[in-house]
């Protein structure tokens, strides 16, 4: 098997759960950290699928790699390669299948709940998980769904939590994270904390019951990361 490619943006936000599902799964994957300088392939001949982390950065900011990771994604979309991204990583798979990335109507952060959209992917890609499961956000901007995606995650704060196109997945919500995560953005990023909301929780209210909410959104992760490996692990 191929690995899997999957690409930080900042030190803080790498793969975490996913490193988890990957390695009790014995699927291979490599780290290209731009955070770090490291060089992007050129192509994605050598790899079973992409994967794209967060960041606090823009895919409007006049970076270099955003440009090569938009080629990435296109290309990998034209080959039917599994593409998965997480809030940075699914607005960069938004943009570059032909979406659009800009303000969101509020600041999101912290735990809130997400439903399943009421489209055929959303029953395929999230099963039995029903309700309004609460998982952890951290964004300003969101995504448009590119031509022909379909919705499979929303919430009232942001309309599109997730969508999916053929093999590609993408969220604007966080469902790679761990407690150890959580903690290490509520200290990294406690400037964006300063005034809290009804959408922006404090350092207290988002790590209370820190483990067990974590261990609950894993079972939405677990039913996604499983779902969007499928391809992979056939290949």
């Amino acid at each position: 098997m191929k690995p899997l490619t999957v690409f930080r943006h900042i030190d803080c936000e790498g793969p975490g759960y996913l490193a988890e599902v990957l390695d009790r799964g014995h699927v291979p994957c490599r780290l290209v950290c731009i955070d770090q300088g490291d060089t992007l392939p050129e192509t994605i001949h050598d790899s079973s699928g992409l994967v794209f982390m967060g960041g606090p950065m823009s895919v409007n900011d006049p970076l270099p790699w955003i440009a090569q990771e938009l080629d990435l994604i296109r290309a990998a979309q034209a080959a039917g390669l599994p593409v998965l991204g997480h809030c940075l990583g699914g607005q960069l798979i938004s943009r570059a299948l032909g979406g659009t990335v800009g303000p969101n109507p509020v600041t999101e952060i912290g735990w809130h709940p997400v439903r399943r959209a009421g489209t055929a992917a959303a029953s395929g890609w999230l099963g039995d998980i029903t309700g309004e499961p609460e998982l952890f956000h951290w964004h300003g901007e969101t995504f448009s769904l590119p031509a022909d995606a379909e919705l499979i995650l929303e919430n009232d704060n942001c309309a599109h939590q997730g969508f999916v196109l053929g093999n590609t997945l993408a969220l604007q919500c966080h469902v790679e994270m761990t407690a150890t995560m959580v903690d290490e953005w509520a200290t990294l990023y406690a400037d964006e904390l300063a005034v809290t909301s009804a959408t922006v929780q404090s350092r207290q209210q988002m790590t209370e019951d820190l483990e067990v909410r974590v261990r609950t959104a894993q079972q939405l992760a677990d039913r996604l990361y499983q779902r969007w490996l499928q391809p992979v692990l056939q290949s």
